[in-house]
């Protein structure tokens, strides 16, 4: 249902999934294992796996937190996007990336939900695109400390609110890793 036109593709997304961000990570080792088994599902599919990867003066460029986890691997072969902002499309190279493999819907995952994940759903919405949250395979670090609610809600509430979310020939959404179709 993308605005785009001539975007029939869906690309897996994965966002920021790097040893600095979800340390700490609420559900860390699940949702990190469900990013694989879509990862692996995507290849299989042959659906293109993009990965963005955030850089700041806590996440310095090439160092040890900046990397991603371990338990995920990308290839050579799959997209890379560096970013500096919490939204994956501003100041990036993603919207150029998703057009040369033609893709109009995007399903994303990674962290952190309260920052990049929602920016970047926003983003594509407004951008044209289709953005299906995948509702087990996101998660945030606790930050009660400065007000937020506990990372649980604030997953919740996220997959609550976008589950409904729709714009003008555009459409959010949520699924589950087994409910995912690429």
């Amino acid at each position: 249902m993308t605005t785009l036109p001539d975007r029939p593709n869906t690309a897996l997304i994965i966002i920021d999934v790097q040893n600095g961000v979800v340390d700490q990570a609420h559900n860390r080792d699940a949702v990190v294992a469900n990013i694989r088994t879509l990862t692996d599902r995507a290849r299989t599919a042959e659906v293109p796996v993009i990965w963005v990867q955030h850089s700041d003066e806590d996440l310095e460029y090439g160092s040890k937190s900046w990397e991603y986890v371990p338990e995920l691997v990308r290839l050579d072969s799959e997209p890379l996007v560096h970013k500096k902002y919490g939204d994956s499309f501003e100041d990036t190279d993603l919207e150029a990336v998703l057009a040369e493999h033609k893709v109009g819907r995007l399903v994303v995952t990674g962290a952190q939900t309260d920052v990049c994940i929602r920016s970047t759903l926003h983003g594509a919405i407004v951008r044209g695109y289709d953005a299906t949250l995948v509702a087990d395979a996101h998660t945030t670090e606790d930050l009660t400390k400065y007000g937020a609610p506990a990372p649980e809600q604030v997953i919740a509430h996220t997959n609550l609110y976008w589950r409904w979310h729709a714009a003008p020939g555009r459409k959010g959404g949520t699924t589950t890793t087994a409910d995912v179709t690429f």
